[in-house]
């Protein structure tokens, strides 16, 4: 298992540096000068190449991506000054030469052009808000995903199973965005004074005294928006995968030895027809966490989608990195999880 995870690993890794090669050399050979739209477009030359050789943009394609690479790696050569010290903040591990030192550290990923501020400060203030977010949705899309289609499977052809695969049907079509418009226009306006819903608001938000407060209450309605396509596809995809287990020999086997049907559906059928489901869930969670781009929007939920968002509209380029670096990172993690997965929910899987 450990050598299993660790092989997994490393395959991502791999995967993690091309995503950030190919992004990063995209977004740096782009024709546009993030310098210019920091300053404005009246500001005077001499301020805008001072400023680009101080972000090393006036550095060709390939030693700015050198110097980002060795930036974001955990193990890196750095100046051993107070000053290099401070920025990387890193742990020194032995001296090379008379200036320099190899550390350990967190990936450096640089400040934002538009705020100044470290884009790991940024992406932490965001990221658990959409990490609630995605889970909230991705809860309320599995327990009823699974309930629905095991209810279908059950009762195939029949009314239920008709309306089942109708509504699933269109809420996959519908995009999460026009479900967002629908439910803040809905939810968060016409009715707010019977819901008692905003309209717009983020999870974490200032009260009068300049502290944070929890409001739950704007966590349903982009919750319900971002679980609404999930759960269509688990539905589907737990209906057929019962309904191809129910004909199983094991299933007839169960059932003709007299064991109570809730056991021979939940603890036989549904256990072994859990794996497209557990691919389809961890997909759509990876999803979400990376980024719920337009719902975020909609709702100005200030997660990760919304910085990312803004980062682009701005080309504040170390925060669009910073949050691909996250979403490939989330990415990654998940797929070993839903291998480790398939094994514990499957015996006849074997990871060797």
């Amino acid at each position: 298992m450990i050598h299993f995870i660790l092989r997994r690993l490393l395959y991502g890794s791999v995967v993690m540096f091309f995503v950030v090669l190919i992004i990063s050399s995209i977004i740096y050979a782009a024709p546009v000068d993030p310098t210019r739209m920091t300053f404005g477009q009246r500001s005077d030359n001499a301020t805008v190449q001072a400023k680009r050789k101080e972000l090393g943009l006036d550095q060709p394609l390939y030693v700015q991506l050198g110097m980002y690479m060795r930036d974001i790696l955990p193990l890196s050569i750095e100046g051993d000054t107070p000053a290099e010290k401070e920025k990387y903040q890193y742990f020194k591990l032995f001296s090379v030469g008379n200036h320099n030192a190899l550390v350990f550290k967190y990936p450096y990923l640089r400040e934002s052009y538009q705020t100044g501020r470290r884009v790991s400060e940024i992406l932490s203030s965001a990221i658990p808000q959409t990490a609630v977010l995605a889970l909230a949705s991705m809860l309320i899309a599995t327990f009823l995903g699974i309930l629905l289609g095991v209810a279908a499977a059950l009762k195939p052809g029949s009314v239920f199973d008709t309306s089942a695969i109708i509504a699933s049907v269109m809420g996959y079509s519908l995009p999460s965005y026009i479900v967002a418009m629908m439910l803040a226009l809905i939810g968060g306006y016409w009715l707010s004074d019977w819901t008692g819903l905003n309209i717009q608001g983020s999870l974490f938000e200032l009260d009068d005294f300049g502290d944070n407060r929890t409001v739950w209450k704007n966590l349903i309605l982009p919750a319900i928006a971002l679980g609404i396509r999930p759960v269509a596809l688990i539905t589907q995809l737990t209906r057929g995968t019962m309904m191809d287990v129910l004909t199983q020999d094991y299933v007839r086997t169960a059932t003709a030895k007299g064991l109570r049907k809730k056991i021979v559906i939940f603890k036989h059928a549904l256990r072994n027809a859990l794996n497209p489901v557990a691919t389809a869930i961890s997909g759509w969670f990876a999803g979400l966490l990376a980024g719920a781009f337009f719902v975020e929007s909609v709702f100005s939920y200030n997660g990760l989608g919304q910085v990312t968002v803004t980062a682009l509209l701005n080309f504040d380029i170390p925060v669009v990195l910073g949050s691909v670096l996250f979403t490939a990172l989330v990415f990654v993690v998940m797929n070993v999880f839903v291998d480790v997965l398939y094994a514990l929910l499957d015996p006849r899987i074997r990871l060797n």
